[in-house]
């Protein structure tokens, strides 16, 4: 027996510890320094992976990107966080880094397009794995990554960090699991934020520090936009799904764990490009889809134009139950009860956490009151990997909420209503949506699931 199975044979003889917060921390003595790689080293790779730094013993040893800039910049930081302060080795190519076989655990931080292909490569590479959300641009894609994490028995985490975000733990065990709601009958999710790209830029060579060929990937090939990159690529639904796979997925999500709910029944949406038609963005300004489980319709909204219904409520949650309201957000809840009751209102705490970890004020782009869920869904991955068992957010549910974001634009598309057969992974009597539950490749690359 190797060490580092011993040591995971150890920790689950001595079983889990349950932390004040409500996470499963790995017992005593299970610490040891996990070689680390990230992929994708823009914006939220490095927010997560310094989260990372900040809660484990943890080595970063590669780097990824097709982006020779921030590959550099991202060496520089982490060697100044990390304990060792080494330099990690920094690849062009995620098949060249994963074939070093140096590594116990690997971060996907890319284009949602760039998702499937490396998640899958790491998973018969051995490895555990944190992928943002969400997980895949189309369904089939999906499946393929959670049979392959399944087959190699691999511990996989979605960056759905609601589930691991502290005052959104206590409004579900406080409010909704204690039955202050009563029965929830409508549960509204929504984002109003201007977020969608209006401008119009002509189309240009790419910068000599990128590779567009390969950044491009399995997506159509698209001339390069200074819009698309960084960070601006969800503007274009060849790399993505909109506001719906960026938005609506982590508000579906958190709605679907708050209330134990498993895969939509049907999907209908409605919208599209209704107002900003002059920009260069493919991706709906304006979208309703309602997902509907049966006794409980969860219905999405956004529009990257005019005002908020409710200024404190950019993006979020409300659930409706006959004996009170509950609105929930990244900042905080409200809950708002019938016939008099006390109301119960929290915000996020972050500021607390500063003392602890003091870089968190000064990071650069880092969304600092989410830094406290990124942490705590840091902890859970760990230490379902110390027990071999499945985190809060497992690349199952991931699937789901990822899977059902994409069925939304898809009924929006066809103009109709689609029946989901979680066993058959099809939706119900639809040929033509069916055929689409898998986009084409581009050659050489060869979609996951339509190998063979």
């Amino acid at each position: 027996m190797n060490r580092r199975a011993f040591l995971q044979a150890g920790a689950a003889t001595a079983g889990l510890a349950l932390s004040p917060a409500g996470y499963h921390v790995a017992a005593a003595g299970a610490a040891e320094t996990r070689r680390v790689g990230l992929i994708g080293t823009g914006w939220y790779g490095k927010a997560d992976l310094l989260r990372l730094i900040q809660v484990a013993p943890v080595e970063v040893v590669s780097l990824c990107d097709v982006d020779r800039k921030l590959l550099a910049e991202a060496a520089e930081i982490v060697s100044t966080r990390q304990k060792s302060k080494k330099t990690p080795r920094t690849f062009a190519d995620y098949r060249q880094m994963l074939a070093q076989k140096d590594l116990d655990m690997v971060l996907i931080a890319t284009p949602d397009h760039w998702h499937a292909l490396p998640m899958i490569a790491a998973c018969e590479a051995g490895l555990d794995i944190f992928v943002q959300k969400p997980i895949s641009v189309d369904v089939v894609e999906g499946k393929a990554m959670l049979d392959a994490a399944r087959k190699h028995n691999r511990v996989v985490q979605v960056g759905t960090q609601r589930r691991s975000t502290p005052h959104l733990i206590e409004a579900r065990d406080r409010i909704i699991r204690e039955g202050k709601l009563g029965k929830i009958g409508l549960v509204e999710i929504y984002c109003y934020y201007h977020m969608r790209n209006n401008s119009n830029p002509p189309d240009s060579a790419p910068p000599d520090y990128l590779d567009w060929e390969m950044w491009t990937g399995p997506a159509p090939m698209r001339p390069y936009n200074p819009i698309a990159h960084p960070r601006g690529w969800r503007a274009f639904m060849e790399y993505g799904n909109g506001i719906m796979g960026d938005m609506c997925i982590h508000m579906l999500d958190m709605v679907r764990w708050m209330l134990g709910l498993g895969w939509p029944k049907r999907v209908v949406s409605t919208g599209g490009i209704l107002v900003a038609r002059g920009s260069k963005s493919n991706i709906p300004d304006t979208q309703t889809a309602t997902f509907d489980f049966g006794d409980l319709d969860v219905v999405w909204q956004h529009r990257t134009w005019g005002s908020s219904p409710d200024p404190k409520y950019p993006w979020g949650a409300t659930f409706y139950g006959d004996k009170g309201t509950l609105k929930a957000s990244v900042n905080g809840y409200d809950f708002i009860p019938m016939h008099g009751g006390k109301p119960i209102q929290a915000d996020v705490q972050y500021k607390n956490e500063w003392t602890q970890y003091p870089e968190d004020e000064h990071e650069k782009d880092l969304e600092r009151h989410v830094a406290p869920a990124i942490r705590g869904h840091m902890r859970n991955w760990l230490a379902a990997i110390d027990s071999r068992g499945k985190p809060v957010a497992d690349i199952e549910e991931g699937y789901i909420s990822t899977a059902s974001c994409i069925l939304a634009n898809m009924a929006l598309k066809l103009g109709r209503t689609l029946t989901w057969d979680p066993q058959a992974n099809r939706i119900v009597g639809d040929d033509e949506a069916n055929a689409v539950l898998a986009r084409p490749y581009r050659a050489p690359w060869v979609h996951p699931g339509r190998e063979g």
